[in-house]
């Protein structure tokens, strides 16, 4: 499946069969894939806490309101982010950049999020949502389907994947197999209504 065909024919599917299991050659793929989501400043923010223990699924579906997807799906994803992958070791994420690219982007680093406490927080939701993205569109791709999810105790969730306390969760997605395809469309805004030329 192309790119284009896979952006059209993503949707939020809510029923999974649970007798199916993605492959492990497939999941890594998978990761991978995920990997290549991009980060401002390259920071690599992103977490992907993949919670295969099924003790902790049936816990983290209780957190979310009971949804079966939860438990059902082949993956389960808990897609967070550091909040403080600026201030650690920022020289790595350009160790094999040509050094004059170091020497104008590492320094620039740490004053850009330094006692900016939104700003790290803006910084995480947006890479967790480019990688949410880059996994939905990358499971469409391999056939299979997938659910964000922000129905959730995120202080529940959090307790039980033990997250550090300088990170957050952006949503939880799953990827699997559709047991019921999603419903029509429920409603499309027109281009009028959300598209702006130049400005409002």
């Amino acid at each position: 499946m192309d790119t284009k065909q896979a952006i059209r024919e993503r949707r939020a599917i809510k029923h999974y069969d649970p007798a199916f299991k993605m492959s492990e050659v497939e999941k890594q793929e998978l990761l991978d894939l995920a990997l290549q989501s991009p980060t401002s400043f390259n920071l690599q923010n992103w977490r992907f806490v993949v919670v295969e223990d099924q003790e902790k699924r049936k816990a983290i579906r209780d957190a979310a309101w009971g949804q079966a997807q939860v438990t059902d799906a082949s993956l389960l994803f808990v897609l967070a982010a550091d909040l403080k992958a600026w201030d650690k070791d920022p020289a790595r994420y350009w160790k094999d950049a040509p050094q004059e690219a170091q020497d104008i982007l590492i320094p620039m680093i740490k004053p850009f999020y330094e006692g900016k406490e939104q700003l790290q927080r803006d910084e995480a939701m947006r890479s967790v949502g480019i990688a949410a993205q880059t996994i939905m569109l990358a499971s469409k791709a391999m056939g299979y389907d997938t659910c964000p999810m922000i129905g959730f105790d995120p202080v529940r969730v959090a307790e039980i994947i033990n997250l550090p306390d300088d990170h957050i969760i952006g949503m939880l997605l799953v990827v699997g197999k559709a047991a019921k395809p999603a419903w029509a469309k429920p409603g499309q805004l027109s281009a009028n209504d959300v598209i702006i030329r130049n400005s409002f």
